[in-house]
């Protein structure tokens, strides 16, 4: 389906894209002829994956802070001073910590927030400002989370990832005067350098257990959910706008995230 020259002459920005699904969404866009910038907080990170990119194609890196809108600001002048439109942005940078609710404290949940909602919303307003209003075309891929039915033990998150759905099918109505398609991909469970930052019993104990309450039986991986956005990225889908993609394994239609703990 994926011809190799699909995203000749395109460039591409990935957030979070110096490892886990990120990584793997950069490196597919690079296979397909696309010119990649990945961005993310991690120098040393960045670094490394743009030197194993490079090997795929063209691949520049750029510090960012989706927090702060002035990182954004120095993010997107660094694109425009190559002298290239920025056809394709993938908001995947983010990220939280599972907890109950009532165990989050308000420096956790505006981390989350911060992140996942504000930093999605302040790099989604920055890059249509300096590219995609003007040009009158864009494509955006928002990344958000497997919270069908809400998300137990990681309110902040659901919270947070749910704001970035309802914004996906707002952007998709208010900006389609301007040529740009807005839309999400929801992955489930992915098995993904993004488990390591979870505690030792959560991956050696829950996520085994984890892939019983999927219909399919397992996690998914970086690739399927690459291959979402990709597709979603592509002419293949010019008359989709404003739509949320699960990649689940039909997780969200039967099993739930974890045993939920009992009440002290």
């Amino acid at each position: 389906m994926f011809q190799s020259n699909l995203f000749q002459g395109k460039t591409v920005l990935v957030t979070g894209g110096g490892s886990g699904i990120g990584y793997e969404m950069a490196r597919q866009f690079l296979t397909l002829g696309a010119e990649v910038w990945i961005a993310s907080r991690n120098e040393a990170r960045l670094q490394a994956a743009s030197q194993t990119l490079a090997h795929f194609g063209v691949c520049q890196w750029h510090l960012c802070d989706i927090r702060q809108p002035e990182s954004i600001e120095a993010l997107a002048q660094a694109i425009q001073k190559q002298g290239k439109p920025l056809d394709i942005l993938i908001n995947n940078a983010g990220g939280q910590f599972r907890a109950a609710a009532e165990e989050i404290s308000s420096r956790g949940w505006l981390a989350v927030i911060n992140n996942n909602l504000n930093g999605t919303w302040f790099m989604t307003r920055t890059l249509a400002d300096y590219f995609f209003i003007p040009q009158k075309q864009g494509i955006i891929v928002n990344i958000i989370a497997q919270m069908f039915r809400g998300f137990p033990g990681m309110v902040h998150t659901g919270a947070a990832r749910a704001g970035v759905d309802n914004m996906t099918k707002t952007l998709a109505v208010e900006w389609s005067k301007f040529g740009i398609r807005v839309n999400a991909v929801a992955p489930g469970l992915i098995h993904s350098s993004g488990l390591d930052t979870y505690p030792e019993p959560f991956r050696t104990q829950t996520l085994v257990e984890f892939p019983k309450r999927i219909p399919q039986n397992r996690m998914g991986t970086a690739e399927e959910v690459a291959y979402a956005v990709l597709f979603l990225a592509s002419p293949m889908a010019t008359y989709i706008t404003g739509e949320t993609l699960y990649v689940d394994g039909g997780q969200r239609l039967w099993g739930d995230f974890w045993d939920l703990p009992s009440e002290r």
